[in-house]
């Protein structure tokens, strides 16, 4: 009678969630936010919203399971589920230039892409013009080249940016590719405060992975300061800022690196919101995540259903957020390109499949699935449907919308996700202490934020990730880990594929376009324009309408990082051994 009566406040919690879960159900149904559609199994059977413990029973471990749509959301943000919204189908896209990546971006809108999401060239995510002599060879390889808001006003010409949600997926010039958006948005004649999507901006994880930044830390803290400041005053439904863990996973992090990097980096852009005096309730909204889907199904379901439970406890009892929304961790998810193997490349349709699938079952908000020739060259037409019908197969087919959280109470994924946020936990803890001497950051930032820098200072991040990389590759090529077609089972039929290939005619025409645009400019007033946008550099105020104004005067991208890379300096990496 004692264990009953010990149990009992545990029962009547998990009755009283399963009440405000029914209730938030009910006043969403009554909404109209619940789809019209056959919520039963391919055999009929008509299936429930969600499934807990059975009525009257106690379950130990659910205080941190919940039901979807509450705190710790380890079970969703939505009580609907799917059943409310499905995911955003948001394929990354972009090769040649403007004009090519257009038009495949009106076959990913027709063929039912919810979102675009757009992959730039190597020159652009460097913030340099495709006529600067570092650009050649490069230009529009690896995505579409963007010189000016002229190259912007092509790449979404017929496609309304008002009712469109747009990714941008670039970190070091961010922010003046955010203005040439925003103005290309003005000359269709939307209203910037109506803008939806999501800009990176995320430069922690360049220092940390991808290596693609322009100065040092700080200036390049101070504008991701100012575009969160603009955006949470005049763009209020876009995110400004999308942490990004995928470039950790893809450099070889472990899940629990990736998730714990990813956090921390969130936690230092809210303390960098804070120290501007934002309120955390207004800020941490605009504030998205971006996860690698690893092929490991069940461990990357319990590290997506980890991170919401993680973000929520500490941005309510760390930094103070008192809405749901300041407390949500919404993130888009891409399929681990770092899984794509060149040697029989029919099989990445499989891999992408089960991952795009751990990515629904932990519950993402949007995707992109890699396409099977991505390991080899940007995709085809041919292959960027495949996956994209991949997505829709999940969606429509398999029912997997149906329930929110499935596999909620699996004891094999209550135990990952507590593991994974175990770890996570010692590695935030790990990182704070690095930091725990720098008394300027301290002050400045705050404890996460000054263990981030002192980590990239000193290149911990990276030799951790480096350590983790190697590791696998060792279980690899011992056999110790299992890659079909590369070490196992690598007899084949398939011969080679037909790839992608960017003409060098794409830079030569990107270099005579842009000197035309250039001759037709008036250049008085793009110097005028620069000049202000540096005076501004100097002070504290917002550069980001002094930035719009180059912009709007048709200052390039070059000209604009060149402009700051001449007033900030440029960083480099120390050498390590």
């Amino acid at each position: 009678m004692r264990a009953r009566a010990l149990r009992k406040p545990e029962v009547d919690e998990i009755a009283a969630g399963r009440r405000r879960w029914r209730e938030r159900l009910d006043a969403a149904v009554a909404a109209g936010k619940v789809r019209d559609a056959d919520f039963t199994t391919l055999s009929g059977t008509e299936v429930d919203p969600v499934y807990g413990p059975p009525e009257g029973a106690d379950d130990p471990r659910f205080e941190r399971i919940g039901w979807p749509g509450e705190y710790p959301f380890t079970r969703g943000l939505y009580s609907t589920g799917y059943r409310g919204r499905a995911w955003t189908i948001r394929q990354f896209a972009g090769f040649g230039n403007a004009k090519q990546t257009n038009e495949r971006y009106q076959m990913i809108l027709r063929s039912g892409g919810g979102g675009l999401s757009v992959a730039f060239d190597m020159p652009t995510l460097m913030g340099r013009d495709s006529d600067d002599a570092r650009s050649l060879g490069e230009v529009g390889h690896c995505g579409v080249a963007i010189d000016s808001a002229a190259d912007m006003d092509v790449l979404f010409d017929g496609i309304p940016l008002g009712d469109v949600t747009t990714s941008m997926t670039i970190s070091g010039p961010a922010v003046p590719i955010f203005c040439m958006y925003v103005v290309a948005a003005e000359r269709q004649g939307v209203a910037v405060g109506d803008l939806n999507g999501t800009l990176q901006t995320d430069i922690f994880k360049e220092y940390i992975a991808q290596k693609e930044w322009l100065f040092e830390p700080e200036p390049h803290l101070r504008l991701i300061g100012d575009v969160m400041e603009y955006c949470a005053s005049s763009v209020p439904d876009y995110k400004p800022l999308s942490v990004s863990g995928y470039h950790i996973r893809e450099a070889g992090s472990t899940a629990a690196q990736e998730l714990a990097f990813t956090l921390a980096d969130g936690f230092g852009y809210v303390e960098l919101g804070l120290s501007r005096g934002l309120d955390v309730d207004v800020f941490a909204p605009g504030l998205s995540f971006f996860f690698d889907a690893h092929v490991d199904f069940f461990e990357e379901i319990a590290k997506f259903r980890a991170a919401r439970r993680i973000w929520a406890r500490w941005m309510r009892d760390v930094y103070g957020a008192r809405t749901e929304k300041a407390q949500w961790l919404r993130f888009h998810t891409q399929t681990a390109g770092v899984s794509l193997t060149g040697q029989q490349p029919y099989n990445n349709v499989v891999r992408t499949a089960v991952e795009a699938l751990a990515a629904v079952l932990g519950g993402t908000n949007s995707l992109h699935t890699n396409a099977l020739d991505e390991v080899l060259a940007l995709p085809t037409e041919s292959a960027a449907e495949i996956a994209l019908r991949t997505q829709q197969v999940l969606m429509e087919e398999t029912g997997v919308t149906n329930v929110a959280d499935p596999l909620g109470g699996s004891w094999y994924v209550e135990a990952l996700t507590d593991r994974l946020e175990a770890e996570a936990e010692e590695i935030f803890s790990r990182i704070r202490s690095m930091g725990a001497d720098d008394v300027r950051w301290q002050q400045t930032y705050g404890p996460m934020t000054a263990g981030i820098l002192h980590g990239i200072d000193n290149g911990w991040f990276t030799g951790e990730i480096a350590e983790s990389a190697f590791q696998h590759q060792q279980r690899v090529e011992k056999g110790d880990k299992r890659v079909v077609g590369v070490n196992v089972h690598t007899g084949s039929v398939t011969g080679e594929l037909d790839i992608l290939r960017v003409s060098h005619e794409v830079e030569d025409e990107q270099r005579s376009v842009l000197a035309r645009r250039r001759a037709a400019r008036d250049d008085a007033a793009v110097r005028s324009a620069l000049a202000a946008m540096v005076a501004v550099a100097r002070t504290s105020e917002n550069l980001v309408p002094s930035m719009l104004d180059a912009v709007r005067a048709e200052a390039t991208l070059g000209e604009i990082c060149d402009a700051l890379r001449a007033e900030w300096g440029v960083y480099s990496e120390p050498a390590r051994f």
